[in-house]
């Protein structure tokens, strides 16, 4: 049944997945695809599907993801939305460099002949997530509805609902967030710290066409990334010292536009909004553990990683493949979806991966958000070395594309 049941109505579950965002509906459709019907999922939001807001978020997404989109049933509902990254250029200069020069270009294919990553909007991507939830006959949508904790023992997990009492499961899924209160409820901690930096995003429409090509300008203040989108359009994410962006935040629109211009580059012709401006602050975390009794944590709740390689939406999609794989198989042996041993390994796979993440993509941050002139020279040289070694370009273009190690099966396309 699918539509909004209170838990007295639907009282025991085989998993119950606190948050429908991305992570959570993936995770709820992977589950349901490969158990079928009997198999029954919970899917709990603080937010009903008629509450949704304006988002001005594209992500980056890898191969691997898109492997994962198209075996749940859901890439071709956003593929029209979806622009290929044909190539990747990438600058290192000041912000008021008369020239940037480009450091590093590489073709963003795939030994296979696909694009490593393609760029889509949040809106359909979330639409497309939620539609296919609700057309599962196993998913039951409890939202708006607020799970607030759970206790588990040997028998299975209860997880309290604010205002409409409990409900069972034999296995409790936090995808609710970098504030996850399932997490919290768990008590697993976390380790990680606040950027000075905050991250801001919007939507542009630019005279010239962008070819497909993602440009990467690393700025003293952070990186300056333009995503092509369908059309002549591009997302901007934007990484910026903390108070130089509260003022450029509260500019007008004709201000606001002024500063992108300044990092955009020109190359395009001139450029106008073409959508919301938001922002953030920018912060770096990871949970001491994956999992607990009857509990696993997936994407935010999990790790928080920094912006600039766009891969935060792909982590949490890796996650959801490996603990699909890993339930899945647990449950065809006769076991529960909660099986301890089957939790460790989902952790075994998942939190070594996310923690090298976090800290190359800070390292990276650090690294180049710093304008000493030594070291600048030096990321210049790095970047040339590497512009002149096809196999390592082929090696980055893998990473991207989510390629590289112990793939899980659904990112390789494969039906579990």
């Amino acid at each position: 049944m699918t539509g909004r049941d209170t838990p007295q109505e639907a009282h025991r579950f085989d998993v119950a997945i606190s948050g429908a965002s991305f992570a959570g509906l993936a995770l709820a459709c992977a589950l349901s695809d490969a158990l079928g019907p009997s198999f029954k999922i919970a899917l709990i939001d603080r937010v009903a599907s008629s509450a949704a807001r304006p988002d001005a978020r594209a992500f980056a997404l890898a191969a691997a993801s898109k492997h994962l989109l198209e075996a749940i049933g859901v890439w071709q509902s956003i593929a029209a939305d979806a622009q290929p990254v044909a190539d990747i250029e990438i600058t290192d200069s000041s912000l008021d460099a008369g020239v940037r020069p480009v450091l590093l270009t590489y073709d963003n294919s795939t030994q296979a002949g696909e694009p490593a990553t393609y760029i889509v909007p949040v809106g359909p991507l979330t639409a497309a997530l939620r539609a296919r939830a609700e057309a599962c006959p196993s998913i039951t949508m409890l939202a708006p509805a607020d799970a607030t904790g759970f206790t588990a023992d040997e028998t299975g997990a209860r997880v309290q609902i604010a205002g409409e009492g409990d409900l069972l499961a034999s296995l409790v899924v936090a995808a609710d967030g970098r504030k996850s209160p399932m997490r919290e409820a768990a008590g697993i901690k976390l380790i990680g710290w606040n950027y000075a930096q905050t991250g801001i995003v919007t939507t542009v429409r630019h005279d010239r066409p962008h070819q497909g090509r993602a440009v990467q300008h690393f700025l003293p203040a952070g990186p300056f990334a333009i995503l092509p989108l369908t059309g002549n359009r591009a997302c901007i994410t934007w990484t910026e010292d903390a108070r130089e962006a509260a003022r450029i935040l509260a500019l007008d629109d004709a201000g606001f536009v002024a500063e992108v211009e300044k990092r955009f580059g020109g190359k395009l012709g001139a450029i106008a909004l073409d959508g919301p401006r938001q922002s953030w602050p920018l912060e770096l975390h990871l949970a001491r553990r994956y999992v607990g009794p009857r509990f696993a944590l997936v994407g935010d709740a999990a790790h928080g990683v920094h912006p600039l390689a766009g891969q935060g939406l792909n982590l949490a999609f890796r996650d959801v493949a490996a603990l699909t794989e890993v339930v899945v198989e647990a449950v065809r042996l006769g076991f529960d979806a909660g099986d301890a041993q089957a939790l460790t390994r989902y952790e075994r796979w998942r939190r070594f991966d996310s923690a090298i993440s976090a800290a190359t993509f800070d390292g990276i941050n650090r690294l180049f958000a710093n304008d000493a002139t030594l070291l600048r020279s030096a990321r210049e040289v790095g970047l040339g070395v590497v512009d002149r070694i096809p196999a390592l370009k082929r090696f980055f273009v893998s990473e991207a594309a989510g390629l590289t190690g112990n793939v899980p099966r659904l990112l390789k396309g494969e039906a579990v």
